[in-house]
């Protein structure tokens, strides 16, 4: 088992702000691994792959799991001394696993347990005003807030402790971050 606890996940549902939030942090000199899944929808598009979520989603989460463990080993050779936060973490890949429901692989239980992050998750709920649809995300605000749901869950059970954050501005959602990283 391999615990980081200068990784730092920030998680949600689709649309609640991850990445724009991320982008923030980036401002106040915040390191951050992007989220592998949306890589991969671009790289599938372009490929004409079916590996994707409305596609082959076992091979999807497949590939989600084997590019998500290789950000974390990757993310080993870090040394900064400040916290490295990630656009998802392995656990939301289970979560996907379960919301399709397909069996969990031998695989993403072992990295799910051997691959662990800080103790603090940091989640953000789906929030209407801010969620819009795009190439890579097809899901409507009802399937973001199903997926919230369950990553919560899924990360409770993983016993992480969860930390939402709140519905604020981004600069103001940096600040609740950054303030509850160092407490």
């Amino acid at each position: 088992m391999i615990v980081r606890n200068d990784f730092i996940i920030i998680t949600g549902g689709p649309g609640s702000g991850k990445t724009t939030l991320l982008h923030e942090l980036k401002k106040h000199n915040q390191s951050f691994v992007p989220e592998v899944a949306r890589e991969i929808i671009k790289a599938q598009l372009a490929s004409n792959g079916d590996a994707l979520p409305w596609g082959n989603v076992t091979k999807y989460r497949d590939l989600m799991l084997v590019q998500s463990i290789e950000s974390y080993l990757s993310a080993l050779t870090n040394p900064s001394s400040q916290p490295l936060f990630f656009d998802r973490g392995i656990p939301d890949t289970l979560t996907y696993t379960y919301l399709i429901n397909i069996p969990v692989s031998e695989q993403l239980d072992y990295a799910v347990k051997s691959y662990r992050y800080n103790k603090k998750v940091f989640i953000l709920p789906p929030w209407k005003d801010i969620y819009q649809n795009d190439d890579e995300r097809k899901q409507d605000y009802e399937e973001a807030v199903v997926t919230y749901q369950a990553m919560f869950r899924i990360y409770e059970q993983l016993d992480y402790e969860l930390i939402e954050v709140p519905k604020i501005g981004v600069k103001q959602r940096a600040s609740f971050v950054l303030k509850n990283v160092k407490s």
